[in-house]
């Protein structure tokens, strides 16, 4: 293992490089890998010779997994690679060896067995024979890819780069054709009320696994006696072919033979005319020719993507399971024990991570490597973790020390601890704390840039069976120690932490150094403190840290869970009592006097009147309440802004920047010097924000010298938790209120909250900002979530006390008793003994009663009273949830299909696929056969992909700049490095695969764009789960490619597809499902369309008003519809809606509001025409009439484009406002410097300073630092002048000396105008704060319903320039004297 860390080998290395993304000619990654690439020639080892595309960065036993891989090849094992008659070094790489270049023939060497490689080869052949489907991955608990089932589509690897489309097989398409006509299922209709769970996870489309063979297992005469072992035999295998034949098969180092033992007698010697076959398969297909037959057809399958194959690094629950809990086939290879036998000893968890951490990084490729090798190496860990927690909670693992309260377990290289509930922490939920917050400590240690020498531990924590369980590598011994002997703690390698003791040497020094730079990076505070024995200590860290020196010469820090600094609005016992501790009675006698001046010293920091408007600070149900990193650098930035702005403001009072800038004088520093005190910065010359981890912790005391630190950090960490209440709870809710993609479950309000730097214990104040909100209606999807979030995490604390008194035999029935008095009201459970007795009498054996367990006694009223106290603990909510589960439906909207999808997923349960809660309100709706397993929850530390993750963040600054060509080959290059390093299956490389599927089809390219999009379909099902919220949103974008492509049938089955888990994650009240029924409505029939039109105009009308964009383009497809079913007074009806909505958006003199007025004008015509062409011959021309307005395919696809927010659709109400303000400021700046330049040189100039275009969130990525509104509607404003439209279609020429300066301003664009009517905008910027991943920005603009008119006309299709401003763009038709066009973009 070690060898293939300091190489970066590994099994799925030749997989990642034969399947990634090549990138364009200016990747790095993809550059070195179209320079390196060549083909070679394979032949030998019994297969057909095939050529094989190898790379010049490849070790040879990457070649050589690549080859394992071919179904040429597959399931052979046991080869090595032969070049001129030489053996190659497996580590050696392909560029090294000589005379190796394309054409050249290598061979494949079969190499004799071992005992182990015999038995993996026989793993390899079960692994092939076994049939792999979505059922097998429900089976292990894993989320299953049902893209292929659904759209029964065969997916084989494509090329991104080149644009090719993954092509369908001829059967898929006259299936397509023949379900052309097919309508949506009921319960897929708006306002239906049925959420049914089969259709959720259709079964494969796979065919059954045919017959290989009866049976095949060990033989009865294995093992071989000892005699037979020293002639070489390994194993005896015995078959049954599908003839009935039964054979004995020996395995040795040569291979496989046919023995003459049968089942009576034992006889090892080979059989007559049996021949030494290599791989096992070879002698099978000897022996049998339907396993001949079968074998050879399951070798010419179409081969699955290996994105579909490659299992994920780590595990993605399934909460549902097969529909049937026994397996419905007989495992024939199941009593062939072939698993690789466990190794001597465990491994050494910790001493493989730290060498991966230790290779080199000082070329790209050793970056890659040593990427993909931490990643190997936590995956590994992570899967060691999981099954250790089920071997030990299972009781399969005695402990390691005699505490019951704190058991201590040791398996597999793991140490195990439950953890022993502290009073001065809090008890369980302390101890809990601690881990969880632990695990947050050493993420953030492992995530620092440019650190070497600083180590952790590899961490995770599992929560099992309502246990919680905190797994560590095993520390290395310490250096020095002496075990036989009492040392100090300096020669027991204790350097750092408040019992090290004072000591000097070499190695401190150096910690220390490390630990001052990790300070700096983490943004913590030096500061001292008093040790217990009385001698001052000076600190880096909390005061629980620990640095040792390990007997393997690296140094480590432990015990990081208070690293962050505490959250001052939940402890409210530390607040005098910190400072009556540090300064002594004198010193606080001295300070504060009276009482008056101790509150005041007291609250300093706090906002006026902060306690009585928020209640704030108040005790918590634990003592570990920290703030998070996210919320850290959030007030940072706030506090910077404070500074710079207090900053200008002294100098402007003193005689302005200039003046004091230049004067020499020290107005400018005493400027800087009372702003960093007014503001709290750590340092009095430059702005610094530090913080103090063990301000406001328990049992701490400060030395006197340090108490006007202390005062301040205390200041500082109470301005910092007010912040969440006054600046990061406002704006997450004001982001809610812009934001049509807003959170749809636990999870993703979760990491919306995160992203803001607020803990979910903050969920309370979050529900009650939204109930007090006057948008109170319009975000109780918000709302919904949030006490959903709130009940399910009660009842999950709730759930893990109950089973800490269920036997294991109970599990089954203990869980779905609880589960049925959780969601059924006035659960009443049935007295055991009568059940017991119906059973019995049911199978004759009489009526013994038997006793009634504790958990079977549990009352659904007793349940939700234990739920609502904790709610009220934890959150400070009282009567929000109620009395029962029916008042979460009735008040919030709440389905309790999703409370039990949110409650499985949090506690591990999976359930049986069937449907549940039908009308049977006091019926338990779940039995014990339907609870098929609980899974353990693991969280673990996330590896850094950091090559990758920077290309992607190049890329997303590439698009805000506009500049779509460099971003696609940035894009490419980190799809290539993702799939370099982790196979593609990342959070991280879907969000990178979706990015670049947008850039894709915006620069032309909907083929590429549906090749990508499917991949990412299938990473997001895999690796976020099979109904995660992103995944939603691809399949809607992925419908969307589909239908660019003409694939009418899939698109529809993947917007469906999409609204099925929308309503099955949430519901149907939310804003997304207005934007998956828009796309419906506009891609079904006509019988179906107006049905989710209108719904999806009620849903945009309650969530966002009447005077939204959202609504008015609802409001114009509807009279879109309108006119093409001829019904031109409900048309009107609309389309004034839409005109009245762009006149209070942007005023009469928009273009967009000219562009509807146009619609509106054509409309009345259209209408008077058929009118009067009915009275005059009647109704026979109304058809004709009707199809002539009825919108083209490319109308459609545009018009989806824009709802999808592919383009973005963006407005600014004070757009006119800026310009002109903008327009006259460059002008006075031009006359100041005697330069005259006409206003249209000015309107062109802004094409190019375009600056910073406001960020914002990408989906399911981190929120990233947002630019200044001013900086926003300078964007807007300088697009304006660049991009002037008119209404009419027709085009005033601009004079002469107004082409020749725009011709010399833009010399590089080329501009091509179309006499079509044209009424679109292009700008830069968005007022909406709405995530999106690069789309560009496009006012929404009316289709004229004439023949030629199509909404491809009305929208036009920019190319953006490349990144020195030259290329080309579509330009638009106009009245005004500029015409350019704007290609920004907006992230």
């Amino acid at each position: 293992m070690k060898d293939k860390l300091r190489r970066g080998g590994g099994r799925n290395q030749a997989k990642t490089d034969g399947i990634s993304l090549n990138g364009g000619s200016g990747a790095a990654g993809s550059k070195q890998e179209e320079d390196t690439s060549f083909t070679v020639k394979i032949q030998g080892a019994g297969v057909e010779p095939f050529e094989l595309q190898v790379h010049g960065f490849w070790l040879v036993q990457d070649a050589v997994m690549a080859l394992l891989l071919r179904n040429e090849v597959c399931p052979r094992s046991n080869l090595s690679l032969a070049l001129a008659g030489t053996a190659l070094d497996p580590l050696a790489e392909l560029q090294s060896l000589k005379g190796l270049k394309a054409g050249t023939i290598i061979r494949l060497v079969e190499e004799p067995y071992s005992s182990s490689s015999a038995r993996h080869h026989l793993a390899r052949v079960l692994e092939l024979l076994r049939v792999s489907g979505p059922q097998d991955a429900l089976r292990e608990g894993h989320s299953p890819s049902i893209l292929e089932t659904l759209t029964h589509t065969q997916t084989p690897d494509t090329n991104v780069s080149n644009g090719k489309s993954m092509k369908r097989s001829s059967s898929n398409t006259k299936t397509e054709s023949a379900n052309q006509d097919g309508a949506p299922p009921e319960y897929l209709l708006p306002g239906s009320s049925e959420r049914p769970l089969m259709a959720l996870l259709p079964h494969s489309s796979q065919p059954e696994a045919p017959g290989y063979l009866k049976d095949l297992s060990l033989s009865c005469w294995n093992p071989p006696p000892g005699h037979r072992k020293l002639q070489g035999d390994f194993m005896y295998i015995t078959v049954v072919t599908m003839e009935g034949r039964r054979c004995d098969i020996t395995s040795c180092p040569k291979g496989f033979f046919i023995n003459r033992s049968t089942e009576d007698v034992f006889d090892p010697r080979p059989a007559q005319s049996s021949p030494v076959c290599h791989c096992f398969t070879d002698l099978l297909c000897q022996i049998s020719p339907a396993f001949k037959q079968a074998f050879t057809t399951l070798k010419n399958r179409p081969q699955q993507p290996p994105v579909e194959m490659i299992p994920t690094p780590y595990h993605t629950l399934s909460w549902l399971g097969p529909p049937c809990a026994s397996r419905t086939h007989k495992n024939t290879f199941s009593r062939l024990i072939v698993d690789e036998q466990a190794a001597a000893q465990a491994p050494d968890w910790n001493e493989e991570l730290q060498v991966a951490r230790d290779l080199p990084q000082g070329t790209l490729e050793e970056r890659l490597q040593r990427d993909r090798a931490l990643l190997q190496v936590n995956s590994a860990f992570v899967k060691a973790v999981m099954q250790g927690a089920e071997t030990v909670l299972d009781g399969f693992v005695e402990p390691v020390n005699g505490n019951p309260e704190d058991p201590a377990f040791l398996w597999g290289g793991l140490f195990m601890s439950q953890g022993a509930g502290s009073a001065l922490f809090g008890g369980e939920r302390g101890c809990r704390a601690a881990q969880r917050l632990e695990l947050k400590g050493v993420q953030a240690y492992s995530d620092l840039e440019g650190l070497q020498g600083l180590h952790t531990l590899p961490t995770a924590i599992v929560d099992y069976r309502g246990t919680r369980l905190s797994a560590q590598g095993l520390a290395p011994g310490l250096e020095g120690s002496e075990p036989n002997q009492e040392a100090t703690p300096a020669s027991r390698g204790l350097l750092y932490g408040v019992n090290a003791g004072p000591q000097e040497s070499p190695q401190r020094r150096q910690l220390l150094a490390l630990l001052a730079h990790t300070a700096k990076s983490l943004c913590l505070q030096r500061h001292v403190v008093v040790a217990p024995s009385g001698h001052q200590v000076p600190l880096f860290t909390s005061v629980d840290a620990q640095g040792l020196l390990g007997a393997d010469g690296r140094f480590y820090i432990l015990d990081v869970f208070r690293s962050f600094p505490a959250d001052a609005n939940f402890c409210p016992e530390v607040e005098t009592k910190n400072l009556a501790v540090t300064e002594g009675e004198e010193k606080s006698d001295e300070s504060c006097t009276d009482d008056e001046e101790k509150k005041a010293c007291v609250n300093e920091g706090w906002p006026e009147n902060y306690h009585a408007i928020s209640g704030f600070p108040k005790r918590f149900c634990h003592g570990l309440c920290r703030l998070r990193p996210e919320l850290v650098q959030a007030f940072t930035q706030h506090k910077h802004c404070q500074f710079t702005q207090r900053v200008r403001e002294t100098l402007d009072e003193n005689g302005g920047f200039e003046e004091c800038a230049t004067a020499g004088d020290s107005r400018a520093t005493d400027a800087v010097r009372a702003a960093c005190k007014d503001v709290g910065s750590v340092s009095e010359i430059i702005f610094e924000m530090r913080f103090n981890p063990n301000v406001f912790s328990p049992g701490i005391s400060f030395p006197p010298g340090e108490s006007a630190s202390t005062k301040l950090q205390e200041r500082i960490q109470r301005e910092a938790a007010a912040f969440i209440i006054t600046h990061q709870i406002p704006g997450f809710v004001q982001d809610c209120l812009q934001n049509n993609e807003a959170p749809m479950d636990g999870a993703s309000l979760k990491q919306a909250l995160h992203q803001r730097g607020i803990n979910l214990r903050y969920l309370g104040h979050v529900t009650k900002a939204i109930t007090q909100s006057e948008h109170k209606e319009h975000l109780r999807h918000i709302l919904r979530s949030a006490i959903g979030e709130i009940f399910l995490r009660s009842s999950k604390r709730v759930f893990n006390s109950f089973l800490q008194g269920v036997e294991v035999p109970s599990l089954s029935a203990a869980v779905s008793h609880f589960l049925s008095c959780l969601l059924v009201p006035h659960f009443m459970p049935t007295p055991v003994g009568e059940d017991s007795k119906k059973r019995s009498r049911r199978r004759g054996r009489g009526g013994g009663a038997s006793e009634s367990t504790p958990w079977s006694t549990l009352t659904g009223a007793e349940l939700w009273s234990l739920v609502c106290q904790d709610a009220a603990e934890t959150y400070d909510i009282s009567d929000s949830l109620g009395s029962g589960p029916n008042h979460l439906v009735e008040h919030y909207g709440l389905q309790k299909l999703s409370l039990l999808r949110g409650f499985c997923l949090k506690t591990g349960v999976q359930l049986r696929l069937r449907d549940y809660f039908r009308d049977n309100q006091n019926k338990a709706p779940i039995g014990p056969d339907d609870i098929l397993n609980i899974f353990p929850i693991i969280k673990h530390i996330h590896m850094p992909t950091t090559d990758a993750s920077k290309a992607y963040k190049a890329a997303q600054i590439s698009i805000q700049k506009g500049l779509l060509d460099q971003a696609h080959e940035q894009l490419k290059e980190a799809a290539y490095l993702f799939g370099r390093v982790c196979d593609d299956l990342h959070p991280d490389a879907c969000y990178c695969h979706s990015l670049l599927a947008r850039v894709a089809y915006l620069q032309g390219n909907p083929a590429e764009a549906r090749s990508v999009q499917l991949r990412t379909v299938v990473i997001s099902e895999r690796v976020l789960g099979f109904d995660h919220p992103n995944t939603i949103q691809q399949y809607a974008l992925l419908g969307v490619y589909m239908y660019a492509g003409g694939e009418t049938v899939l698109a529809q089955k993947c917007l469906l597809r999409a609204r099925l888990l929308m309503l099955t994650v949430h519901g149907e009240d939310h804003p997304y499902v207005a934007t998956l029924d828009s796309c419906l409505g506009l891609m079904l029939t006509e019988d179906r369309t107006g049905q989710f039109l209108k719904n999806a105009l009620k849903l945009n009308t309650s969530f966002f008003g009447h005077t939204n964009l959202h609504t008015a383009l609802n409001q114009h497809l509807l009279a879109q519809w309108m006119c093409s079913k001829g019904d031109y007074r409900a048309a009107m009806t609309h389309e004034k809606e839409a005109l009245a909505a762009f006149t209070s958006l942007f005023g009469e003199d928009h273009a967009q509001t000219r562009c509807s007025k146009e619609f509106l004008c054509a409309i009345t015509k259209q209408a008077v025409k058929v009118e009067r062409t009915l009275r005059q011959a009647g109704a026979d021309c109304s058809e004709q009439t009707v199809e002539c307005l009825s919108p083209t395919s490319d109308t459609i696809l545009e018009q989806m484009v824009l709802i999808t927010g592919i383009r973005r659709i963006t407005h600014s109400d004070r757009f006119q406002e800026y310009k002109q303000k903008h327009l006259e400021r460059k002008a006075a700046a031009l006359k100041e410097l005697g330069i005259k330049l006409p206003t249209q040189l000015a309107a062109a100039d802004t094409v190019t300073d375009t600056g910073c275009v406001k960020e914002t969130e990408e989906e399911g990525n981190p929120a990233t630092e947002r630019t200044s509104e001013i900086q926003q509607e300078k964007i807007e404003m300088a697009v304006e002048g660049a991009a002037k439209v008119a209404a009419n279609g027709h085009k005033k020429e601009p004079s002469e000396q107004s082409k020749t300066v725009v011709e010399s301003a833009a010399s590089d664009v080329e501009v091509k105008a179309e006499n079509k009517p044209q009424c679109t905008e292009m700008k830069s910027g968005s007022g909406e704060k709405s995530e999106i991943n690069g789309a560009v920005d496009i006012i929404a603009s009316l289709s004229v319903p004439k023949s030629p008119m199509t909404w491809a006309d009305v929208v036009s299709k920019p190319t953006v320039a490349n990144g020195t401003g030259a290329g080309k763009a579509m330009a638009v038709n106009g009245v005004d004297d500029g015409v350019t066009a704007s290609t920004s973009a907006e992230e």
